[in-house]
């Protein structure tokens, strides 16, 4: 990807440039926007071809302007290279990013990419529940087939799971809702000994703790429904990839196989790598799923989406502080059984949070709530400034039981292997002053156990 030049004329680049003057100035410049100094929305459906050259030019992928909304817009092109900036390692290739209309489609379309024709994708147990019931009931129907690991911390069976025919490990590399940290360099250098991918769900980190490309993944997802955004106004998904990894092997045909569509001015056809030999997953995503599938991100949304992610490192130091309070809090009341949080003395994960989330380790601690159901059930109710829904990574504190909620899809087994007990509570931290939330859950459990 390139970058766009800063307001003065100097080159905005990660070599050069902050993290925080990449989220609000990275991927755009006025000058091409009628000098609008936010980026305007571009709501139409399609753009004007102008010529007959120009337009085999767009259909044939040899010119990168605006064409459909479904394909692309700049609004939304804004946006992804944004968050394909936010990943630079500061070594070529860049990062290139594409937006989708939601975290669930990201994931799929991700991982359909990764599989082919006949791969199969190896996890673990430790993700959102939708994911997970879509690996066991839904991506089986549409022919990918997922393996799973029972324990994820041993780096061993991931190794002995792995198959011919295995294309990809994919992991979330912080937890939900238990935060269980990934060791992603030592899942990067299994998936590379392999010659396969290593495709990070990044949601609970952000790229603002973690940057999951730095230790060897390949492809990174993001729901930006939940941190990118932060404001709980808008649904969408967000690709990005290294550039790094070899599609040649022979493992990945979907990527070296000429195809008609693709084809030249000579009607000769060509692959996604001829194409997109700089970003051929994003190039195939664009160019097949979000082509045919249609999950398009549209352009009001990118802007929510940009407005949000201005503020993202303001509003995640807010948050990561919020949950240090909570956390010694939460760890000596007397109705709470225990406390997941990766930084917390006691935790399995405290050293690799120390390693991979040296600016903290995100808002999200869960606990396990110490008492029957009927006062589980009293005590939600009775929050006030806690809003009891189903997102996290928002401006606003919240608060749920994934095991009867976000995550009910978890079989018994599949819940006793993540660890996620029926009293589990998940709480995610937003900007509001700790104490208020401290006061609100301490009248909430006066009212659970009176």
């Amino acid at each position: 990807m390139t970058f766009e030049q800063a307001p003065d004329g100097a080159t905005l680049s990660p070599e050069r440039s902050g993290f925080d003057t990449l989220l609000v100035q990275a991927g755009y410049r006025s000058a091409e926007h009628n000098h609008a100094v936010s980026v305007p929305i571009y709501q139409t459906t399609a753009f004007t071809l102008e010529t007959t050259e120009r337009a085999d030019a767009l259909f044939g992928f040899e010119s990168d302007d605006a064409l459909y909304t479904r394909m692309g817009n700049p609004t939304v092109n804004v946006l992804e290279r944004r968050v394909a900036a936010l990943h630079s390692t500061g070594e070529a290739p860049e990062p290139t990013a594409i937006a989708l209309a939601s975290g669930m489609a990201a994931v799929t379309y991700a991982l359909f990419n990764a599989a082919g024709r006949g791969g199969r994708i190896l996890s673990t147990y430790r993700l959102y529940g939708g994911t997970l019931d879509a690996f066991t009931h839904l991506y089986p129907e549409l022919g990918l087939a997922i393996d799973l690991v029972t324990d994820a911390d041993d780096l061993s069976a991931w190794k002995s799971a792995i198959t011919n025919t295995t294309r990809a490990l994919f992991v979330e590399s912080v937890s939900n809702p238990l935060t269980a940290v990934a060791d992603l360099q030592a899942l990067a250098n299994l998936a590379h000994a392999h010659d396969i991918l290593l495709i990070v769900d990044n949601t609970l980190a952000t790229p603002y703790l973690l940057n999951p490309l730095e230790h060897g993944a390949d492809v990174v997802i993001y729901s930006a429904t939940k941190a990118l955004s932060g404001h709980g106004n808008v649904i969408a998904g967000i690709v990005i990839e290294s550039g790094n990894f070899d599609y040649t092997s022979g493992l990945y045909p979907q990527f070296t196989q000429p195809l008609w569509f693709l084809r030249d001015a000579s009607d000769r056809p060509r692959a996604i790598l001829d194409i997109f030999p700089a970003n051929p997953f994003c190039g195939r995503l664009l160019a097949v799923h979000l082509n045919y599938l249609g999950a398009a991100l549209s352009p009001f949304d990118a802007y929510l989406i940009l407005q949000g992610l201005a503020t993202l490192s303001l509003r995640v130091r807010k948050q990561v502080s919020g949950a240090e309070i909570l956390l010694p809090w939460l760890q000596s009341h007397p109705h709470v059984e225990w406390v997941s949080y990766p930084t917390a003395t006691d935790n399995a994960y405290r050293e690799l949070a120390s390693r991979y989330l040296p600016r903290g380790a995100g808002g999200i601690l869960s606990f396990g709530f110490a008492g029957g159901e009927a006062q589980q059930r009293a005590f939600l109710d009775a929050v006030k400034l806690w809003s009891y829904q189903a997102n996290i990574g928002d401006v606003r504190s919240l608060i749920i039981n994934p095991a009867q909620t976000t995550h009910i899809e978890l079989t018994p087994q599949a819940r006793s292997i993540v660890g996620l007990t029926s009293n589990t509570i998940r709480l995610s931290v937003g900007i509001e002053n700790p104490e208020d939330l401290i006061a609100d859950l301490k009248q909430a459990f006066a009212r659970a156990f009176t």
